[in-house]
């Protein structure tokens, strides 16, 4: 990010970047920023901002004025700052570099990013400038990452109470309370056209993936690649309660997309609507909803990534 960038066929020159930062850190995420900020001094001149909520944020993005981003934080401070930038019309505007801090850190390790903050420093000054997609939707929202209504929003909710006190695995703990209760969703899905569920049979999970992991790890969409310009689908009918067992436990050994009851497609463009649900947005909640279109919004924006020798193995 500092220094001389190749970007596409565009050759920047970049000395300074805004690191942001959560205000409300603890010491431990204080220390790793810390550490962060102190590597990445090493090649650049690095100014912190310490954010509390939306309108600190957007501010301190708007005072970018050239200078490329850190994005200190989880998956949630990803998105808060992708979803602001887009807002302000100037995501292209500036390359992004992330230092995982967060419980999950699903996007990051889906990328391959390090967890260690020197490390994660190391793949912002000498990583790869790559071209980033995105997804957006028709009311001006933005998935960084995954996008998933059903089981996997219901598991959302039911880790809230269980994810302060246990960290991921509270997220484990949401997801078998919600197999176990959910009554499913008769909705209706369509991917660029296709018909994967029309609402005669009660739907356990949708997902829609720019990013391949959800709660802290857990690859919903393996194969998805937020580079290459397409959303993976995924839609699971696996109703029957030993069929949600049976998901849930080759969900977590990554072989969930081989079941017969479930159907993958890639897609530009994916409409989900019928019975109102809720959506897990990169691990924020919302709705009930009616319906929702979302679209690849292809190389959004530009993203330092690992080279081969910096990758975090998997």
């Amino acid at each position: 990010m500092c220094g001389t960038r190749q970007i596409s066929d565009t050759v920047r020159s970049v000395d300074d970047i805004v690191l942001i930062a959560n205000a409300a850190a603890g010491g431990g995420e204080s220390d790793a920023v810390e550490k962060a900020v102190t590597a990445l001094q090493a090649g650049c001149r690095v100014d912190v901002v310490h954010t509390g909520g939306r309108a600190e944020l957007e501010e301190a993005l708007a005072g970018l004025d050239g200078r490329d981003l850190v994005v200190a934080g989880g998956d949630g401070s990803m998105h808060a700052a992708i979803s602001a930038l887009y807002d302000q019309g100037i995501l292209g505007k500036a390359s992004i570099g992330l230092i995982p801090l967060g419980t999950g850190n699903d996007f990051a390790r889906g990328l391959h990013i390090p967890l260690d903050p020197v490390r994660a420093a190391a793949v912002v000054l000498e990583g790869r400038a790559t071209p980033v997609d995105i997804l957006t939707d028709e009311g001006g929202g933005v998935v960084v990452n995954v996008v998933h209504a059903g089981v996997g929003a219901d598991a959302g909710m039911e880790a809230k109470p269980y994810k302060s006190r246990f960290g991921r695995v509270g997220y484990v703990v949401g997801a078998l309370i919600a197999t176990f209760r959910t009554e499913g969703h008769r909705i209706r899905v369509v991917a660029d056209g296709e018909v994967l569920a029309d609402g005669s049979r009660r739907v356990l999970q949708v997902a829609i993936g720019n990013g391949s992991r959800v709660g802290g790890g857990t690859e919903l969409t393996p194969d998805a690649d937020p580079t290459d310009g397409l959303a993976d689908v995924l839609v699971s009918f696996a109703m029957k309660p030993l069929d949600r067992l049976a998901y849930g436990i080759h969900l977590k050994g990554g072989t969930h997309d081989e079941r017969s009851d479930v159907r993958t497609v890639r897609a530009r463009e994916v409409s989900v609507s019928g019975q109102e649900f809720c959506c897990d947005t990169d691990g924020e909640l919302a709705g009930p909803m009616p319906a929702r279109t979302w679209k690849v919004l292809p190389q959004a924006y530009t993203m330092m990534l690992p080279t081969p020798g910096q990758e975090e193995e998997a």
